[in-house]
């Protein structure tokens, strides 16, 4: 638990930032990495000396070993790394998702990943409807498709028409809901 009040407390800062000034600081993320590091390999020492049970290390302090932190670190960061060459992801993003995996491990990271990206993409599209209204994205949407039909191929769109679908995405409060989301397993309550 307390791993998780360091994550979150993190997560509420890298919100802040990344929703005023659209970054998030390597003064963030750099030390929860760190962090992350530091803690489950204080917890494995404790283990080791059997100062506590696995149990209690996991259930009160939220440790899940060194090995676990790095394996999320790693699987979370290079999901994120292909997002970041292909899909032009910040860099910010990159290294907030992959201290996410570095605290929760790489079951809990790729789930709070993968939760990350539904919140972020239903709050652009929120944000479209916002912008647009939602009368005028389905008129397009209709459109490109009787185009599509009518050519028997996917007709790309102007540069303009493009430019105004792009909005900004703000992953760090998504991580936020993510994180929540998985580890008081919310999605299960849910369904």
């Amino acid at each position: 638990m307390v791993a998780v009040g360091i994550l979150l407390a993190l997560l509420v800062v890298a919100s802040i930032t990344d929703l005023r000034a659209h970054i998030i600081f390597n003064w963030t993320v750099y030390p929860g990495i760190l962090a992350a590091f530091a803690l489950n390999g204080l917890g494995e020492g404790l283990w080791y000396q059997e100062v506590l049970s696995p149990e209690a290390l996991e259930r009160i302090w939220g440790f899940i070993g060194l090995g676990q932190s790095l394996a999320g670190f790693l699987l979370c960061g290079l999901i994120m790394v292909a997002c970041y060459v292909f899909f032009h992801v910040g860099g910010g993003d990159v290294k907030l998702i992959a201290m996410v995996g570095a605290f929760l491990g790489p079951y809990q990271g790729l789930e709070a990943l993968l939760w990350t990206f539904v919140l972020g993409a239903a709050a652009g599209l929120m944000t479209l409807i916002w912008r647009h209204g939602p009368v005028r994205i389905v008129r397009r949407i209709w459109v490109q498709v009787i185009s599509t039909i009518g050519l028997r191929r996917w007709a790309p769109l102007a540069e303009a028409e493009r430019s105004e679908l792009q909005t900004r995405l703000y992953l760090a409060p998504s991580a936020l809901l993510a994180v929540v989301i998985v580890h008081w397993d919310l999605a299960r309550l849910i369904s």
